[in-house]
């Protein structure tokens, strides 16, 4: 076939049309400033690249889920003074969500993937709100924490650091800039002791956390990283869409 028959964009009407669907996928990523080496659609481009990997892996053993285009804009409230940021607030996410998922519905999708790309995106009270309101099953999960990071990278990083450098050198690598030219990453930490050590959480003011606008020192990111990495994710999250397609939701849970 001339494109990848589980990436909606691509797909042509009959084929769209003659598939028994299974479930969708929707990659959501982000449009921000990531350190001064890679580009601002960072999160989307990766997001993009490895759901749509993931679906093909699971396709080929009889998975019928469609990729649905990425979403490019993600919760950046905290990076709003820096120049051309583009936020979604979690209030637009759910008006946007709830319209696909109702759309899909109706279509007769009972089961979505929301395949997130970026760390400001917090999905889990949308999808609790959308609870009363559809039959969809609406999951989601995070690519880069499906799999642990430590037996890949010596410090994977925050944000755009040697995690996400090194993916992109996999995935985009005519779009990384020399690793010579990047920051280091460094980020100040907060002085209240359970907000240093994560027992208190609040959104970081970028600009006062960062230099660089990185979190996380790149510079010992290579391709070869990232390839491994992303074949490790791609094939556990395969594993995961494979008994995804097919799970009887009536009986999804033990003893039901």
């Amino acid at each position: 076939m001339a494109f990848r028959p589980w990436v909606l964009a691509e797909c042509p009407w009959p084929h769209v049309r003659d598939t028994r669907w299974q479930g969708a996928i929707l990659p959501w990523g982000a449009t921000e400033a990531h350190n001064t080496h890679l580009p601002y659609g960072t999160d989307t481009y990766q997001c993009d690249a490895l759901a749509a990997a993931a679906a093909g892996a699971a396709w080929e053993r009889g998975a019928r889920l469609a990729v649905l285009p990425t979403v490019p804009f993600g919760v950046n409230t905290p990076q709003l003074d820096i120049p051309l940021t583009c936020n979604m607030s979690p209030s637009t996410q759910l008006a946007v969500l709830g319209d696909l998922v109702q759309a899909l519905e109706g279509q007769g999708i009972d089961r979505l993937l929301l395949f997130n790309g970026h760390g400001g995106n917090d999905f889990k009270p949308l999808i609790r709100e959308l609870v009363p309101r559809t039959r969809v099953l609406v999951c989601t999960l995070d690519w880069w924490q499906f799999v642990p990071a430590a037996p890949y990278f010596e410090e994977p990083g925050d944000h755009a650091g040697e995690l996400e450098t090194s993916v992109m050198q996999h995935i985009a690598p005519a779009l990384v800039r020399d690793l010579a030219e990047a920051g280091d990453g460094a980020a100040r930490r907060p002085r209240i002791t359970a907000m240093r050590d994560g027992r208190v959480w609040t959104p970081r003011p970028w600009t006062r956390v960062t230099r660089d606008t990185g979190i996380g020192d790149p510079r010992a990111a290579s391709a070869a990283k990232g390839a491994r990495y992303v074949a490790a994710v791609t094939a556990a999250i395969a594993d995961f869409l494979v008994e995804f397609a097919h799970a009887d939701l009536a009986t999804l849970y033990e003893g039901a």
